[in-house]
Order: C-alpha cells, then sequence, then structure tokens
C-alpha cells in the first residue's frame, strides 16, 4: 500500500485528516494513459486518453505504473506529471479515475478538482509573492 493510498483511507476513516491526502496528491507523481497521435506519431507532446462513462469523462491516474498497466491489460504508453500539475492544466468538465480497478480507488468531480485548483493557485501566489520579495531584497543590498 502507498503512502498515498494510506492517507486515503486515514482521511476516510478521519475526516479532519483528509488534508493530508490532498497535500499528497498534489506532491505525488502520476501516470497518466496517453493516446498516440495517428496523424502524426513523432509528434511531441502527448494526449491524454479520456474514459468517458455515466455521461462523464474521465481523467484517469495512477500512483505507479504497475497499477496503471494492471488496468490496461499490457504496457500502456503513458507521461508522469505532479499532482499540482494535473490540478493546474485540468479543465472544469472533466473528473478524475484515481487508480481505477484497485481497492483504493477515488473519484474526483469537478466541484472537488475545483476546489483543489483553488489551492494550488494560492500556493503558487505565495511563492511567487516570497520570490519578489527575494528578487526585491537582492536589488535593494
Amino acid at each position: 500500500m502507498t503512502e498515498l493510498e494510506k492517507a486515503l483511507q486515514l482521511g476516510l476513516e478521519e475526516p479532519n485528516k483528509q488534508h493530508i491526502f490532498y497535500d499528497l496528491f498534489l506532491n505525488t507523481i502520476f501516470y497518466i494513459p496517453i493516446v498516440d497521435d495517428e496523424k502524426d506519431p513523432d509528434k511531441d507532446g502527448a494526449l491524454p486518453l479520456l474514459v468517458e462513462a455515466n455521461d462523464n469523462t474521465y481523467l484517469m491516474l495512477f500512483d505507479s505504473v504497475e497499477k496503471l498497466a494492471d488496468w490496461a491489460n499490457e504496457s500502456a504508453r503513458h507521461i508522469p506529471v505532479y499532482g499540482h500539475s494535473i490540478t493546474e492544466i485540468s479543465s472544469s468538465n472533466i473528473y478524475w479515475a484515481l487508480n481505477y480497478g484497485t481497492e483504493s480507488q477515488k473519484f474526483f468531480d469537478p466541484e472537488e478538482i475545483t476546489w483543489l485548483k483553488g489551492i494550488v493557485q494560492k500556493i503558487n501566489k505565495k511563492q511567487a509573492a516570497e520570490a519578489d520579495k527575494k528578487t526585491q531584497q537582492n536589488e535593494d543590498s
């Protein structure tokens, strides 16, 4: 069981500790299955595989390559992306499926993703302000 899975379980058992899961989520590398661009297979960049189910579109996220391969029943092409980056670039109409098909799967709805986006934006603003302050101090020295 990964640290992320342990934190998810802890948050389910003790709701006041859910922040531990979300902090780990934002700082964990996830493996996202990608689709080949049939028009230009040598093209740089990658398109994430989106799964349609229950009238929703899901971005599949796995915290290990092994879980991704188990889900795909093969060695699937994928890209590693940090949780905070996924949060920043995700569209507001896409759901997330974390570790789908495992005992510790979790689904994120757009409202939860929007909430996480707000957290990432606050962190980025704080870090930018701290960087500006350091720059200003260096210029004043």
